[in-house]
């Protein structure tokens, strides 16, 4: 009777065991991403099912988004209380969530890895991290070596200062009416900010003081940026939005362009002939700054199984993973600074430059307002390039004037 009783408590232990540990015996993650493209997507699934391979005690379910309307989904699974597991965000969104405190605080769980990926400051948030950098994006200047040879410049040019850049783009305007220095955007929305922002950061500028209370949208550095920015879109500037900008450097009719790596997939992809290179981001006197972007994922703080959602997005930003996924997409800038390593990064001189550009670029603030304050940035951006007025000073003071008392509610 007595082994009896202990067979049975044995069985009981070992069940309790099963069931109130770390992660439960089967357990079901909530995934919800944007990659949906028919050479990304079989990718996902295959390390979904190596991850549940070595974990069989854990099922994935992925549920694809889509960029024109995955916010407000989102959204409304905040407000239903039906919120996933781990969503993927692009970094814009993460401090809107986080200041709804819908977010998991991963400040201890991240804490190990900080020196291992690139993009942390794009997940923190009021000091506290919330979300695991993934996939990031940047932008470099792209050039069209033929029309700066037939400008006058040798094969070797790369500008390195905004004034050979400017003068470059000049040059190769004047090489005929069909031909234009600079690809400009027009006021599209959500791209024409990220198209600026490098210049304003280039001549030094910000947008908030280092503490956050101020808005430096009215300072010397964002006039003379816009200056310039105005100055090359009216004299040498192809305006159309990112598709038109790129189709015609890709039709070899303009100089140069800001563009991000789904430019090189275009190239390779359609095996395009174009003599073509790619730089850093020009600056006053070495190379500036760029825009920072990228994917997040994050666990709502609804999540029942944290601890498996956390082991999962460790395999997923793992080296080896993040290079699977960047070879399928041709993806330049994986988070992971080991996977940048690999010869499929470094045997690439127009990887190399994205990667060096990651160094060398800022992101958005990380401010729940961000939606409301990047639609004021880009209104007064067209206004300036767009309006019949030439005054550039006071629509920007009237930008910092909104945008100080966004924040002051």
């Amino acid at each position: 009777m007595r082994q009896r009783s202990s067979r049975v408590f044995t069985v009981i232990c070992g069940f309790l065991i099963l069931t109130c540990g770390t992660i439960a015996a089967s357990t079901t993650i909530e995934f919800w991403q944007f990659w949906t493209d028919s050479k990304i997507k079989p990718v996902m699934q295959n390390i979904v099912a190596d991850f549940e391979k070595q974990n069989p005690e854990i099922n994935v379910n992925l549920t694809d988004l889509t960029w024109s309307n995955g916010h407000e989904k989102i959204v409304i699974a905040f407000a239903s209380k039906n919120a996933p597991d781990i969503i993927e965000l692009g970094s814009d969104w993460v401090a809107q969530f986080a200041d709804a405190g819908q977010l998991s605080d991963l400040t201890r769980e991240t804490q190990d890895y900080k020196n291992d990926f690139h993009g942390w400051s794009m997940a923190t948030y009021n000091s506290k991290v919330y979300g695991w950098p993934w996939i990031l994006g940047t932008r470099v200047m792209f050039f069209n070596r033929d029309l700066l040879i037939k400008a006058g410049y040798d094969s070797s040019f790369i500008p390195i200062k905004l004034t050979e850049f400017k003068q470059a783009a000049y040059k190769v305007s004047s090489l005929g009416s069909d031909i234009d220095g600079w690809g400009s955007n027009a006021a599209e929305k959500h791209r024409l900010y990220k198209k600026f922002l490098p210049f304003l950061w280039s001549f030094g500028g910000q947008l908030f003081s280092d503490d956050g209370r101020f808005s430096l949208v009215a300072s010397d550095y964002m006039v003379d940026a816009l200056k310039f920015y105005k100055e090359i879109h009216d004299s040498c500037g192809f305006v159309s939005n990112q598709r038109g900008i790129e189709d015609r450097f890709l039709e070899g009719k303009i100089g140069f362009i800001l563009s991000g790596d789904w430019l090189l997939k275009r190239i390779e992809l359609g095996n395009l002939k174009i003599n073509f290179g790619t730089t850093l981001m020009p600056g006053p006197k070495l190379p500036g700054k760029s825009f920072l972007g990228g994917e997040i994922l994050v666990i709502p703080k609804s999540s029942e199984v944290k601890e498996a959602a956390l082991k999962f997005i460790r395999f997923l930003t793992s080296a080896d993973n993040q290079i699977k996924f960047c070879i399928a997409n041709r993806s330049s800038t994986p988070s992971s600074k080991s996977a940048l390593k690999d010869e499929y990064f470094e045997s690439n001189e127009h990887l190399q430059v994205f990667s060096r550009q990651i160094l060398h670029s800022r992101h958005s603030p990380v401010d729940p307002n961000w939606v409301v304050i990047e639609n004021i940035i880009e209104n007064v951006i067209e206004e300036v390039l767009f309006g019949d007025s030439e005054l550039i000073a006071e629509p920007l003071l009237k930008a910092k004037n909104k945008i100080e008392a966004l924040n002051k509610k």
